[in-house]
């Protein structure tokens, strides 16, 4: 399993299952499950746009730690001049596609860094004893 660090709020978006597309500034070649993990900072601008208040609400957001888990299904840039393929895509941004989101039910402390990375090897195992039924 592989983690990728979110900013708050965008990873409260994501894991509330409103926010399927994560933006990326390059091209990712998974098509995997990854360790949804908040990252130490929030996007602070972000937490004023409508459509960002509106998703999390009073959510708390966690920094520092993994929350949950997603699975990529694909990476795609929108063509310049079409639509965006979502109200959360940027213009000439990568944009990961995420399905099968489960929230933990608790926090998972961790470090990550922003972009993909490689877990510890007990990171997977406090995670997958969060969620019983679920079978990676």
């Amino acid at each position: 399993m592989r983690g990728t660090s979110i900013k708050q709020p965008w990873t409260t978006a994501i894991l509330t299952g409103a926010k399927t597309i994560e933006n990326r500034p390059q091209r990712w070649s998974w098509r995997t499950r990854v360790l949804l993990h908040a990252g130490q900072q929030t996007d602070r601008p972000a937490l004023r746009l409508p459509l960002v208040a509106r998703t999390i609400g009073d959510c708390q957001l966690v920094t520092g730690a993994g929350v949950g888990i997603a699975r990529i299904t694909d990476c795609h840039q929108d063509h310049d001049g079409a639509p965006l393929c979502s109200p959360w895509a940027h213009p000439g941004a990568w944009h990961l596609e995420l399905a099968d989101v489960h929230s933990l039910p608790l926090t998972v402390p961790a470090r990550g860094q922003l972009g993909p990375w490689k877990p510890t090897t007990d990171l997977p195992g406090q995670v997958f004893e969060q969620l019983p039924g679920f079978r990676p």
